[in-house]
């Protein structure tokens, strides 16, 4: 893995931007972290896993996102599921468990085809719907969903120094008898969508891919019979994302269930991930022409689809796991869910109470 960053460095003048360097040690073919064989998903650090996502914790975040799902497949007139980014399979497995006739055909878009053969695996029971995309279509018709999707996607460094914005960048620096990489900051006319109060230095991100695919997502199901996308991830909106106090950036990596915030060691052996600016993704949807239905807490999302009835249905164990979903101190406040439609015409049961679009 290193050895291609170094020669991309180099072919690049001997400086690499970090939405490039995170694109190859996360998705170069073979080698990238979601290219490679490693096993990433994973309760426990025993398994060689280095984190586990929502579906993995608790069937019952499926079955209950499901509801949302159901509802808004109705609400579309549409049949079909897309998701993007399925990790080992669990979520698909969980919606089409709950949803039953109301999918005809539930279509998985995703880069790493090491782990498209676990999904495989998974879906077994429901091979006769499924259906696996190398690239977008021209048009999407059916309910879109993205559950730890954005966060994975190249984002851009701005670090500003003295008052002054650069560029943070990677470049290849002598390390023993090899290469390692070192940052290196380069002056910059890209700014934050936002100012930052305060002269103090101050690291962030910006999301443009993110946005772009936000906007591509909307072509699509604009140019089909239409449809609806959520997506659930861990981020803030804008006035939180870009608080003077957080100088230090959101850029995160994760190996064996442990978080560093050095991206520049044991590239291609750990996730990299950064938090959503989900002010940027609701406005490029809306600029493209989508309606936003709602931006909520994933507990308020959970508890307004019936998670609570489910849970008391429940062993003590899976209570105890489902907890997790909308405990404040985990993943109920940090993560949040956002949702899109076509038409406006229909209000999505998941944002009924805790609707927080207004502070967007």
């Amino acid at each position: 893995m290193t050895p291609l960053i170094h020669q991309a460095i180099a072919q690049a003048g001997g400086w690499l931007g970090f939405d490039r360097f995170m694109a190859m040690a996360l998705y170069e073919p073979g080698l990238g972290y979601y290219a490679n064989a490693l096993q990433k998903f994973g309760a426990m650090p025993s398994s060689g896993s280095d984190f586990v996502t929502a579906p993995g914790m608790s069937p019952l975040f499926g079955q209950t996102l499901a509801v949302q799902v159901q509802e808004a497949l109705q609400a579309t007139g549409t049949h079909e599921v897309w998701e993007f980014g399925a990790g080992t399979g669990a979520l698909a497995l969980q919606l089409l468990d709950s949803l039953g006739d109301f999918v005809r055909c539930y279509t998985i878009i995703d880069v790493s085809g090491t782990l498209r053969a676990r999904q495989a695996d998974t879906l077994l029971k429901h091979a006769d719907k499924i259906r696996w995309l190398d690239a977008w279509p021209d048009a999407i018709e059916g309910v879109v969903v993205g559950n730890e999707v954005l966060d994975a996607m190249p984002v851009q460094l701005l670090q500003r120094t003295q008052g002054v914005w650069h560029e943070r960048g990677v470049v290849s620096v002598a390390e023993g008898d090899g290469l390692g990489f070192a940052w290196q900051d380069r002056l910059t006319d890209l700014r934050p969508p936002v100012d930052i109060e305060g002269d103090h230095d101050y690291l962030t991100e910006i999301h443009p891919q993110v946005e772009a695919f936000i906007a591509s997502l909307a072509e699509r199901l604009l140019a089909g019979r239409g449809g609806a996308a959520f997506f659930l991830d861990y981020g803030f909106p804008e006035g939180e994302y870009f608080h003077p106090q957080r100088h230090m950036g959101t850029v995160m990596c994760h190996q064996l269930h442990q978080a560093d915030d050095n991206p520049l060691v044991a590239v291609g052996q750990k996730d990299i991930t950064a938090h959503v600016n989900f002010t940027g993704v609701a406005l490029a949807a809306q600029n493209a022409g989508l309606e936003v239905l709602g931006y909520a807490s994933q507990a308020w999302f959970l508890l307004n689809l019936g998670l609570a009835d489910r849970m008391a249905g429940a062993s003590l164990a899976e209570r105890s796991q489902a907890q997790r979903l909308i405990n404040e101190h985990e993943m109920g406040e940090l993560f949040k869910v956002v949702g899109f439609a076509t038409s406006p015409d229909w209000a999505a049961q998941g944002f009924a109470r805790g609707d927080r679009s207004h502070r967007l």
